[in-house]
């Protein structure tokens, strides 16, 4: 049975959206760019429609990577909804995501490693060097350079987890440069995706505790096998 959406008001969000063949058949055209053009406008009017507070972001013709927050349930679904049906009137294609979009809950000291692993979403997937060379991505603004993005104007809202590396703007860009290009661990990146793929919390155990307490459903597997039997009490 398939597990409801996990959801907890002002939570930071891990979100992938993956893409049909069509999109990637679209990106070998002389209009591939032009059309991550446009799906990276249709994001940019989506978060706000949909009062989203954006984090991180990475667009490429394999997926859509966003790090976010949201304060009410249905305002993923609905800016994932919304440009679906966007970009399956440009492609004129029925189905345009690769299956359902995938969701992680992500605890604020795990904020920064996420989003390290969203911005080198064109790198993992072979399509950039280093994730600055890729245009379609937050990873210019974090850097500093802003001028160097197709889209400076998308909304951003900066996470704490963010505001303190550094007390000025150059030293958040210059301490977060060096995050960047020192890339993420095997095992930063396992925890990350599994958490995704599996659309559970990710954390320390006392997160996940307290998270559980308010979010839409359990926050993590439950553990394999049959429960534990209780030991008889003694006469």
């Amino acid at each position: 049975m398939r597990l409801p959406r996990l959801f907890a008001a002002g939570e930071a969000q891990l979100v992938e959206v993956r893409f049909t063949p069509a999109m990637a058949r679209a990106w070998q055209t002389d209009a591939g760019h032009l059309l991550l053009d446009r799906l990276a406008g249709w994001l940019s009017d989506q978060v706000r429609a949909n009062a989203l507070s954006l984090h991180a972001w990475a667009l490429s013709p394999a997926r859509l990577l966003l790090l976010t927050t949201a304060q009410e349930p249905g305002a993923v679904s609905g800016c994932v909804q919304a440009i679906g049906r966007r970009l399956g009137a440009a492609l004129q294609a029925g189905g345009v995501f690769a299956g359902r979009y995938k969701s992680a809950l992500i605890q604020a000291q795990w904020v920064l490693t996420t989003q390290v692993w969203v911005e080198h979403g064109p790198v993992f997937d072979g399509l950039a060097s280093d994730p600055v060379s890729w245009p379609w991505s937050s990873a210019h603004a974090h850097v500093g350079l802003k001028d160097a993005s197709i889209h400076p104007s998308m909304p951003l809202v900066t996470h704490a987890a963010y505001w303190a590396c550094g007390n000025t703007p150059f030293d958040r860009q210059a301490a977060y440069k060096e995050r960047l290009a020192a890339a993420l661990t095997d095992g930063q990146r396992r925890q990350i995706e599994s958490a995704l793929q599996g659309q559970w919390a990710l954390g320390a155990d006392s997160y996940l505790e307290s998270l559980g307490k308010v979010a839409s459903r359990r926050v993590k597997p439950r553990p394999r096998g049959r429960p534990r039997k209780a030991q008889p009490s003694s006469a």
